[in-house]
């Protein structure tokens, strides 16, 4: 599934950064001769519309292709913007503790009152419906998610012996979070990062779709959902191919963090059933390279490729000597 999350998502990345060469300005052509056409309709030039017109004629295709530069664009940035933030308030409140911790912790606390999408509602009908500003909106909202996270992982780490070493022998504070801290947290930070994008993807669309994010006149994903509301019954593919857009995207970028996880983090790369225990015999160094000698067994204890694997020697004769 990882690799399926990995082909669908540079296909995604790849068509959103050529579509301004794979659309060739067919976004905004309108005919209303060719409105609700179906996919595959041609018309009398034989030029072919892969995902069928909306109600005015526009190719929906170069619309999707389009869109997905704009819906890609606002996760990412937002996953960017809000990521920083969290990982910075994340790593102070962790490492210092006490009154700091508690300032941070408290104001998290109450923006996890209020539901995600309804801030994000009244922000964004403050704010003005904007690129920049859903972009501010939905990096204001999810902050919190990565403080969250930082903080736990780095309240694990600040009193290890290798961080206390560092300490006493007078390196600074931020060079401690920064060089020895951060580096071991931040493969979590990454797998966090990655679902969010899919959920701020999702949060987008949720904005363009209510007349609160995007634009009208910008074409993307939830814009699409919204236009083709009015004609589900007589053109379903108005809503059908954006809504299938917007679900590959997140289930690839939620593949993407389960792949991460696995890959990153030791205790998941230890229970994967791919890795299996198994036993190797040894013969005396000088000896024949003969059968194996079962009175000294060499047992790899824990997955194969982890670094904690040890060693347990086992010696049938020992016990019979004593």
């Amino acid at each position: 599934m990882f690799a399926f999350a990995t082909v669908v998502l540079t296909a995604l990345i790849v068509t959103a950064l050529l579509a301004p060469w794979l659309t060739q300005g067919s976004v905004e052509a309108q005919s209303l001769s060719a409105r609700l056409k179906p996919p595959g309709w041609v018309d009398a030039s034989g030029h072919m519309y892969l995902a069928g017109t909306d109600h005015l004629g526009r190719d929906v295709l170069a619309r999707l292709i389009y869109g997905s530069r704009l819906s890609l664009a606002v996760g990412t940035l937002a996953v960017a913007f809000g990521g920083a933030v969290g990982l910075v308030l994340g790593l102070i409140s962790g490492y210092y503790g006490g009154k700091v911790d508690a300032v941070i912790m408290r104001f998290t606390d109450m923006q996890l009152a209020f539901p995600f999408m309804l801030l994000a509602l009244a922000l964004v009908t403050i704010l003005g419906p904007s690129v920049i500003n859903v972009i501010l909106v939905l990096a204001i909202t999810s902050w919190i998610v990565y403080a969250k996270v930082v903080r736990g992982d780095v309240l694990q780490l600040r009193n290890r012996e290798f961080i206390e070493a560092a300490r006493v022998l007078g390196i600074p504070d931020r060079r401690i979070i920064f060089r020895h801290i951060l580096p071991n947290i931040f493969s979590s930070f990454l797998v966090v990062a990655s679902f969010q994008v899919a959920a701020l993807i999702i949060a987008e669309s949720s904005l363009s779709f209510l007349g609160l994010g995007v634009p009208s006149n910008i074409p993307t994903w939830g814009t699409m959902l919204a236009d083709g509301r009015e004609y589900v019954r007589d053109a379903w593919w108005l809503s059908v191919f954006p809504g299938v857009a917007i679900m590959l995207a997140a289930l690839s970028f939620n593949l993407l963090g389960d792949g991460l996880r696995d890959l990153l983090d030791p205790t998941m790369r230890a229970s994967s059933p791919t890795r299996k225990r198994r036993i190797r015999f040894f013969s005396p160094r000088n000896g024949p390279p003969a059968t194996p000698d079962p009175h000294t067994a060499v047992k790899e204890i824990g997955p194969l490729g982890n670094e904690s694997n040890s060693l347990e020697i086992k010696n049938v004769d020992q016990s019979r000597k004593c």
